[in-house]
């Protein structure tokens, strides 16, 4: 059985931006990236920081010596504690696709959020 909660309005949840809620007793992160909406659990898989509230940005891409070409802007979530980068599309691991955070769908209904869980 899936239940839903209420996120917010979507105007209030600005590209680049996140909002950490409480579903049943447990604390998620919902995130907009470039307008598509993703909720990740605000636990590190690694040691149990508060992964949500860690810096959001970039990776470099591969490119020639003295080059660098960022990609994936506004995708990875670095943890603040030991600083382990994720997708926040999809709530895996950078370095080891094997280690992820527990991902939730995020809908738009009438202008509001939704995560289902």
């Amino acid at each position: 059985m899936t239940s839903e909660w209420e996120v917010g309005r979507v105007e209030d949840l600005k590209p680049g931006t996140r909002r950490i809620i409480n579903v049943k007793g447990r604390q998620v992160g919902v995130f907009n990236v470039a307008g598509r909406f993703y909720a990740l659990r605000n636990i590190c898989p690694h040691q149990g920081a508060p992964l949500c509230e860690g810096e959001i940005g970039s990776t470099l891409l591969p490119s020639r010596p003295g080059e660098y070409v960022v990609g994936r802007e506004g995708e990875v979530l670095r943890c603040p504690w030991h600083q382990w980068e994720f997708d926040i599309t999809s709530g895996r691991c950078l370095v080891d696709s094997r280690v992820r955070v527990k991902t939730f769908e995020v809908v738009v209904r009438d202008g509001h959020l939704f995560l289902i869980a």
